[in-house]
């Protein structure tokens, strides 16, 4: 890189058109130059004049003048624009879009480092031989650019089999993953299937469950009616002994009472006597029944 921050190809490449817009700027000079000569050898031919003669040789000279630098900075524009069409046809042959910023144009540090490059480098050239080098030109697109667009071509070449070998690899994992997710379906439904039969197997175990909890809970209910009919059974023996030993324990109150009566005045004692004992274990027989309804109660 130079002084301008070009390469080197582009910088001399500056270098030309400076020498050929110094060449253009001599020449203008010259030109006006010889304006004010011809002024001088045309009209300057006597020793006064009025004021109307010099506003009149002025006022030429002004005209001639202001036509040779117009023409001058007319020709430099046009100049520009020709050299911007180069480049610009240049870039678009390689489809690029070039972009140009007009404020930099007016820009005094860019200007007087321009100015400085321009000083340095006419410097510079006075101080070569007189021999005049081949100056370099911008090169063709049909010659400077085949070396690039060969390149180009295999670059794009060489992305366009990478992106083949990748889409390949995709299509191998996408065909993966459609098998995979053909056998997760498959799994699924055998799994449902499995599910619905587990399920019916249930279903199934729950209607014997019910059915067994149902057998149960009417044996229950007749075992709970029997046991009910039993103690209603026993409940009514057990009145029914209640009164027949209240019955004896009346008849045997009458008994000793008759047998106190009788006791001295009758000689059938001992008959008595032995109804007595008879009644006696009698009542421990009807108590001994007593005792274990009671305990069955």
């Amino acid at each position: 890189m130079a002084e301008l921050g070009v390469n080197e190809h582009h910088q001399n490449e500056v270098v030309s058109y400076m020498r050929f817009a110094r060449f253009k700027r001599g020449m203008c000079l010259k030109t006006v130059d010889s304006c004010f000569q011809d002024l001088k050898d045309s009209r300057l031919v006597e020793e006064t004049f009025t004021v109307d003669e010099v506003i009149d040789m002025l006022d030429g000279l002004q005209s001639v003048v202001h036509s040779e630098v117009e023409s001058e900075l007319i020709n430099t524009t046009y100049t520009n624009v020709l050299l911007l069409r180069q480049l610009f046809s240049q870039a678009e042959k390689w489809y690029l879009k070039l972009q140009t910023d007009v404020s930099d144009l007016e820009n005094r540090e860019l200007l007087d480092q321009v100015a400085e490059f321009e000083k340095s480098e006419y410097t510079s050239s006075n101080k070569k031989s007189t021999a005049d080098p081949i100056k370099p030109k911008l090169a063709p697109l049909n010659e400077g650019g085949s070396e690039l667009l060969n390149k180009t071509v295999a670059y794009l070449q060489e992305e366009n089999e990478k992106l083949k070998t990748r889409l390949r690899t995709i299509e191998t994992q996408a065909t993966a993953a459609l098998d995979e997710k053909s056998k997760l379906e498959k799994s699924l439904r055998d799994l449902q299937m499995i599910q619905g039969d587990q399920k019916n197997n249930a279903n199934q175990d729950i209607t014997e469950l019910e059915n067994k909890v149902a057998a149960l809970k009417s044996q229950f209910e007749k075992t709970l009616n029997d046991t009910t009919a039993n103690q209603k059974f026993l409940e009514e023996d057990l009145v029914t002994t209640k009164h027949n030993l209240l019955k004896v324990q009346d008849q045997l109150s009458t008994a000793e009472k008759e047998l106190e009566k009788k006791f001295q005045q009758t000689a059938a004692y001992r008959n008595m006597k032995e109804i007595l004992t008879k009644k006696n274990e009698q009542i421990k027989d009807l108590r001994r029944r007593l005792s274990k309804y009671e305990s069955e109660d």
